[in-house]
């Protein structure tokens, strides 16, 4: 599972002029599910996410976590996390997981996040999005959670 982390000032997505989520200070989650991702990956990498310490503290230090700051998740599916531009210039995206799985898994996730963080909003899988955001620092962090070999 690959996730892409923006520390965002305020983030927003739209589906067809529709406004679908939005949160203040907060993460941008772009989520991807790879091939042999499980609940197991979800559950770690939601885990990384809520305690991972990249908003700063009274001296300016990053040393708090989103739940730390009582921040916003917006969790938005993006399967081009996981393309593969190795050759030609046209990328391949071989490793995303199956639209269905792909689908449950980031269901799954949200549910997941719902449970343990009190502002979770979301975008729509496998729908056209327009995501703005304000990226605070700019802050942005890469994670991957590889399945158990």
């Amino acid at each position: 599972m690959i996730a892409l982390l923006q520390r965002v000032a305020r983030a927003s997505v739209t589906v067809e002029q529709e406004l679908v989520g939005r949160i203040g200070p907060g993460l941008l989650v772009l989520l991807c599910a790879e091939h042999g991702d499980s609940e197991q990956e979800a559950d770690r990498m939601l885990t990384k996410i809520l305690k991972l310490r990249i908003f700063g503290d009274d001296a300016g230090k990053m040393n708090r976590s989103v739940q730390d700051i009582a921040g916003g998740l917006l969790v938005v599916s993006q399967f081009t996390l996981a393309a593969d531009t190795s050759s030609g210039n046209r990328p391949g995206f071989t490793a995303a997981a199956a639209p269905a799985v792909g689908l449950r898994l980031y269901e799954y996730f949200l549910a997941q996040a719902r449970l343990l963080h009190p502002l979770v909003q979301n975008g729509r899988f496998g729908t056209e999005m327009r995501v703005e955001l304000v990226n605070d620092g700019p802050v942005t962090i890469p994670l991957r959670m590889a399945p158990p070999a």
